[in-house]
């Protein structure tokens, strides 16, 4: 008789395809799920993206409260109640870090291994943020190990001089880059279906969140269609902010060359399909999206609150936030005529393939569930 895979727990708010998500499943798909499985723990009751995937792989999804400090003490109760009843982790991974410094504590009352993961690099603004932010204050004392995406989100989540610390570690936001490499075939197809032919295309891959910064990507693409009138941009994504966007496209009159094409499981063959990939977003860890399209060869312009960790080739193209919309259309436009080249080998020597990683964390989480 084999012996039963070891399992370790995941902590997210929602199982959606962000970039945190992502990089989780690509992990998840690549380590011996015979030696070991990843369990979830949400906090949310909607169906979310993953989760089929998740199920069908082995895996379990534990759905949770979301913490909303008023409920602290009931909060606090739940995670109890849960691991009296399941004594077979010795591991938990938080990748949300609101209310982490809440539940690692208990996890460690009960014998754990604490990860704390910072993915992002920067505060929203707000009253909820300040109240998040004093929350993760504590994770550098309650955690016995932390991850981060990049030495700025490192040091954002738990502080200056991070880095010197042995229980502390860069995990590289790697993917399936042979998957991502550039495939005229793939371009035609997406092409063909959004009737793209004889287009200059730019792409964006985000959720519509305040953070991703789309309202100033719609005024770009206003200053590129002046310029370019046989523009399109692809949205890429959902969220709360899309009635609003398309909105802002009509009234900017680009309705007719914004596609707004929801959530996509083929972003392999979207970042095939378009010119230049945009991302002005306001904060960003290292960005998984930004790492798949440096494996498809497209040429990217980005804000350069992004880390310049990004920079794996020589693709990317940082703008300030303070230009003008009509400077950011004008670096994009630079990029019309390039012709795409294959990166693969760049990202699996730079250490950005996934097999690395999964292999990496899959020995971590091995070791602490003896």
């Amino acid at each position: 008789m084999t012996d039963a895979p070891k399992r370790v727990l995941l902590v997210f708010g929602k199982l959606n395809r962000g970039g945190a998500e992502t990089l989780a499943m690509n992990i998840y798909r690549n380590i011996d799920r015979a030696k070991l499985q990843f369990d979830f723990i949400v906090h949310t009751n909607e169906s979310c993206d993953y989760d089929q995937e998740i199920l069908s792989l082995g895996g379990k999804i534990y759905r949770f409260p979301r913490y909303n400090v008023i409920n602290h003490f009931e909060y606090k109760k739940h995670w109890n109640k849960f691991f009296k009843e399941h004594k077979e982790y010795k591991v938990i991974h938080a990748h949300m870090t609101g209310s982490a410094s809440v539940f690692l504590p208990i996890a460690k009352k009960y014998g754990l291994y604490t990860v704390s993961h910072s993915h992002i690099a920067k505060s929203q603004e707000g009253i909820r943020q300040k109240t998040i932010d004093l929350y993760r204050l504590p994770l550098k004392r309650i955690s016995d190990y932390m991850f981060a995406c990049s030495d700025i989100a490192g040091e954002w989540m738990f502080g200056k001089n991070i880095s010197k610390k042995s229980n502390y570690k860069i995990i590289k936001n790697g993917i399936d880059a042979e998957k991502f490499a550039f495939s005229m075939e793939k371009r035609e197809q997406i092409r063909k279906e959004f009737n793209l032919e004889n287009c200059f295309v730019i792409g964006n891959v985000a959720r519509f969140h305040r953070q991703k910064n789309h309202k100033f990507l719609l005024n770009i693409m206003k200053e590129v269609v002046n310029i370019e009138p046989n523009s399109k941009l692809l949205l890429v994504g959902s969220g709360q902010l899309e009635d609003e966007l398309k909105a802002q496209a009509k009234e900017l009159g680009i309705a007719e060359n914004v596609i707004f094409t929801g959530v996509r499981e083929d972003i392999d063959k979207i970042l095939c399909a378009i010119d230049v990939f945009c991302m002005p977003s306001f904060r960003e860890g290292l960005p998984v999206s930004l790492v798949e399209a440096q494996g498809s060869g497209v040429q990217i312009v980005c804000s350069d609150t992004i880390s310049e960790e990004i920079q794996i080739t020589d693709l990317i193209h940082q703008v300030s936030l303070d230009d003008t919309a009509l400077t950011w259309a004008e670096e994009i436009i630079k990029y019309k005529a390039y012709n795409r080249k294959n990166m693969v080998c760049e990202l699996v020597k730079s250490g950005y393939d996934i097999k690395s990683t999964s292999k990496w964390l899959e020995n971590f989480y091995l070791g602490k569930s003896e």
